[in-house]
């Protein structure tokens, strides 16, 4: 797959949103088609990350998407919220840009719980995570917290 392509794609979700900018876009990993997409809206509604309007839009748009085959790409890591969408969804694969911990050096406020700490302890499924897929880039987009 081509890691980078997707990545791009998600760090231009984020830019629709400068002040919270979790973009996530939900791949066929077969057929590697972005199924879905999504932007951080916690404006209108708090559990509206980048990763959960991403899952709903694939909900939504392909109701008997078999999810295994699926790869989520996201700017930042998913926090433990996100995370336990992932694996509820049954998603295989999650690459990300920036890690929680440097959300948290940029003056981010993040739950303390890393995303692989949350798959570790789901025995019911298993995701494989990836971290750093241009993680420069992603890192820019979360320089400066929000406020």
């Amino acid at each position: 797959m081509d890691h980078e392509f997707f990545m791009r794609r998600a760090i231009e979700m984020g830019k629709k949103n400068p002040k919270f900018a979790f973009g996530a876009v939900v791949v066929e990993r077969g057929t590697q088609h972005i199924l879905a997409e999504g932007v951080n809206n916690a404006s209108a509604n708090p559990t509206h990350h980048g990763e959960i309007v991403a899952i709903n839009d694939c909900a939504t748009n392909h109701p008997k998407i078999d999810w295994s085959g699926l790869a989520l790409y996201t700017t930042a890591e998913p926090c433990p919220m996100c995370q336990s969408a992932i694996l509820w969804a049954g998603i295989g694969n999650v690459y990300y840009g920036t890690s929680i911990p440097t959300l948290q050096r940029f003056g981010w406020n993040q739950i303390d719980i890393r995303a692989e700490e949350v798959g570790r302890r789901a025995g019911f499924a298993k995701v494989s995570l990836t971290g750093g897929i241009l993680e420069a880039d992603c890192d820019d987009l979360f320089r400066r917290p929000p406020g």
